[in-house]
């Protein structure tokens, strides 16, 4: 397991002797570096993490020749297909490359380019089937889904009409096993309403059929289980807090309050990527321009967002995100924050996907994006704004919704699922919520909400 304490690491100067002749050593990369050999002691995570550090710093001071040692030492103890550490450290790399080349910083980045020749991020389109199958590899995505859905099914008994709004970051993926379960409770089958959020922008996992495609195959898949579905996807934004889509589902929802059905909202993994800033004045609709302030001053969208959501008095809300904090303005608190969060995945990776595989390549790329959009970009273009458990409980509490706790046997299904995977995952309960864990490190949290 790996263990983050602040172990100093030796001043730069131990690691990357002056360069006093710019002349001299002309057969290494850069002159004044150390050899290959001697940079086996740091390695470990804890001097990775400091060498970042100190990468970080330099670019954003313009210290062009000390980001490129740095960024060669790096080079050296982090290759792509090492251990989870390495390839940790290599995507993190890659982002502060990205970063350095976009800014201007390092103007004599073109050895480490081509030492990286594609520094685009191949992301993969995923099939309904390879998408499916992706999903079910790891608990990172099926915790929430197994949660939630014993959620709504305690809070929909009795309803004949259900009326679930998926903002999900999986393309729908926990719908037919949710749909599979209601016929199998149920003795009347219900009518169920799926109102999905058609984001416009591109974020990992990317699905390789429009939504249309994929509702006809979830209303068929419904009608084999003898279930009625409509299906009805909204085209929408989360840079504007999805508040088309909002205005949309309040009209959708006026029309259909009266006849009694049940309205769930289920959030899996999408809200983090509204902006958590406050923006000055809501853009005109010919504009893409965004004017960040803090968001002490007035309501920020997520704050909006949710408030939104109360208003419609839905039956049940399910908010499951994953638990860390990528939303600092500081690149070095940033970086640390990610470093000891996103080390979980490629830990994990090493116990269910073998190197060199397909879907290893995949998993790993997704990973990356994420690595790349929290590091090399800011302003609109980074999207990946992670939120603790404590931040998001608070933003529910202050929108005047109250908490409420998942029954034993939802539990008790998180615990079966859990089985199927490596035993590193676990399971712990923090009041009313859920959270995934790996080797006891918070991953993923689940939690379900009821208007106050």
């Amino acid at each position: 397991m790996m263990q983050f304490t602040e172990t100093p690491l030796p001043p730069l100067h131990q690691i990357i002797t002056p360069i006093s002749n710019p002349t001299m050593n002309r057969n290494r990369p850069w002159p004044g570096f150390p050899t290959s050999k001697s940079l086996g002691s740091f390695g470990d995570a804890n001097c990775m993490e400091q060498l970042l550090v100190h990468c970080v710093n330099a670019i954003e001071s313009n210290d062009a020749t000390l980001s490129q040692q740095i960024l060669w030492v790096l080079n050296n103890i982090a290759p792509p297909d090492g251990d989870s550490n390495q390839r940790l450290t290599c995507a993190f790399l890659r982002a502060l490359i990205a970063r350095a080349a976009k800014s201007g910083t390092c103007k004599l980045l073109a050895a480490m380019e081509n030492a990286h020749c594609n520094l685009a991020i191949d992301t993969h389109k995923f099939s309904i089937i390879e998408l499916a199958s992706f999903v079910d590899l790891t608990p990172w995505h099926r915790f929430g889904y197994t949660a939630a859905n014993a959620a709504i099914l305690e809070a929909v008994e009795g309803y004949l009409v259900i009326h679930i709004v998926d903002l999900s970051l999986t393309h729908c993926m926990q719908i037919p096993t949710l749909v599979d379960a209601i016929a199998n409770r149920f003795e009347v089958p219900p009518l169920i309403k799926l109102t999905v959020a058609g984001a416009t922008e591109d974020v990992p996992p990317l699905l390789d059929l429009s939504y249309e495609e994929l509702g006809s195959k979830l209303v068929n898949f419904a009608r084999s289980r003898n279930i009625i579905m409509e299906f009805r996807v909204i085209p929408s934004s989360y840079a504007d807090g999805f508040s088309s889509f909002i205005e949309q589902l309040r009209v959708q929802h006026l029309v259909y309050a009266e006849s009694g059905e049940a309205l769930v909202i289920n959030c899996h993994m999408m809200l983090h990527y509204i902006p958590e800033e406050t923006l000055s004045g809501i853009p005109s609709t010919n504009s893409n321009t965004y004017s960040y302030e803090s968001s002490s001053s007035s309501m920020s969208f997520r704050t909006m967002f949710l408030k939104s959501l109360r208003s419609l008095d839905p039956t049940l809300v399910v908010l499951v995100d994953e638990d860390a904090d990528l939303t600092s303005n500081n690149l070095v608190c940033r970086l640390r924050s990610a470093f000891n969060y996103l080390w979980i995945p490629y830990d994990t990776v090493d116990t269910f996907l073998p190197r060199g595989s397909r879907q290893r390549q995949w998993y790993e790329a997704d990973i990356c994006w994420k690595i790349e959009n929290v590091i090399a970009h800011e302003g609109p273009q980074r999207v990946e704004r992670l939120e603790p458990k404590c931040r998001w409980i608070q933003r529910m509490r202050n929108a005047n919704f109250r908490g409420i706790s998942f029954a034993d046997d939802a539990i008790s299904e998180v615990k079966t699922m859990l089985d199927e995977h490596a035993a590193g995952w676990g399971l712990k309960k923090e009041d009313d919520d859920i959270v995934l864990t790996w080797k006891g490190h918070n991953v993923v949290f689940a939690s379900a909400w009821l208007p106050a």
